[in-house]
């Protein structure tokens, strides 16, 4: 009867050693995700704010076109 109970007994710290060990590997798998897909949002941000700037420029140097043929501008050699 010992040995049963004592083979029961480390069958069951076996299992809930093993349980343990892929339960953890499992929650790190899934936050090694959720911070690579954090990687891939910061970039998708990083790309349109980017972009914005870029739009911004081209918005701001077409308003100088427009400026600069209504109005003479001076060089800093003139001023």
């Amino acid at each position: 009867m010992r040995e049963a109970g004592a083979k029961a007994t480390l069958f069951g710290a076996v299992l809930l050693s093993s349980l343990t060990i892929w339960a953890v590997h499992f929650q790190q798998g899934q936050e090694r995700d959720a911070m690579y897909k954090g990687v891939l949002k910061d970039d998708e941000r990083r790309r349109e704010k980017m972009q914005k700037r870029e739009d911004e420029l081209r918005e701001s140097q077409r308003k100088r076109e427009i400026y600069e043929q209504v109005q003479r501008v001076k060089s800093e050699s003139e001023i």
